[in-house]
């Protein structure tokens, strides 16, 4: 196995910019167990795999057989720290084509279950949980909104755990978006502590239910408020230290498996 050549290296750094992401439509995983997975989930397809040469994933047997079947190359140790995102690299990086985006119209048109919304999830370690979390409970799809950072940030494809691209997904105009849904029969919750809101486990789940999840400083965006959308809160116990809110990721997933995802 030769050495990534300068075009591959330069490819490799651009890719920790959106904008580069997405006009080549590629992105990295990094870890022997997340790549695992992606390759386990056979979603998202692999353009290349590249190893650290001081470390000997390359030699073992399982990563043996897919050298044979996939473009591979070796990075040397400074090459694959500068690319990595991580302080402690793994010496395993997969680079990736970015699934495409679906519609609100195949995401919502003849399904139950539930969609998480994202309204301006601006921390990746949160949205990359909220992702995996979603992906556990067979959610129906992922919606993100302005503000939300990018689905595909190395930081965010780290937390996912090789989730990502496992659920349909798109990008919008959040007000737009739940007015589409809603004409379709999808009922909204806002995950939102404020003197409207109602504890969740008193609120039925509908077949078609969208969850959003709000900003852990600002709470959700006064433009998704309806009259027919439930403020939805998890009300702490009665007795506690004082604590202002609950991590939004945190939130996402107690909302999840309360209402039976």
């Amino acid at each position: 196995m030769t050495y990534a050549s300068n075009r591959q290296l330069t490819l490799l750094r651009k890719l920790g910019r959106k904008k580069y992401r997405h006009r080549e439509r590629l992105f990295l995983i990094e870890g022997d167990r997340a790549v695992r997975q992606i390759l386990k989930n056979k979603v998202v397809g692999i353009e290349a795999l590249f190893f650290d040469d001081e470390q000997d994933y390359s030699a073992q047997e399982y990563w043996k057989a897919l050298i044979e079947t996939h473009e591979s190359a070796l990075l040397d140790n400074r090459h694959f720290a500068e690319i990595s995102d991580t302080k402690h690299p793994q010496g395993v990086l997969a680079l990736c084509r970015m699934p495409g985006e679906t519609s609100v119209e195949k995401m919502g048109q003849g399904r139950r279950g539930i969609i998480v919304v994202l309204d301006a999830i601006q921390d990746p370690g949160n949205l990359g949980t909220i992702i995996r979390t979603a992906s556990w409970f067979g959610a129906a799809g992922i919606v993100s909104g302005k503000g939300t950072v990018d689905l595909f940030h190395p930081k965010v494809v780290r937390s996912t755990a090789g989730a990502t691209g496992v659920l349909p997904h798109l990008n919008g105009e959040l007000p737009m978006v739940l007015a589409d849904f809603e004409k379709m029969g999808w009922n909204i919750l806002l995950l939102d502590k404020s003197e409207a809101s109602v504890p969740l486990a008193t609120v039925g789940r509908p077949e078609k239910t969208i969850l959003v999840v709000g900003n852990e400083a600002h709470g959700i965006d006064p433009q998704l408020l309806g009259e027919k959308r439930v403020q939805v809160e998890i009300p702490p116990a009665e007795v506690q230290p004082k604590v202002e809110s609950l991590n939004a990721a945190i939130a996402a997933s107690i909302a999840l498996y309360s209402l039976g995802c």
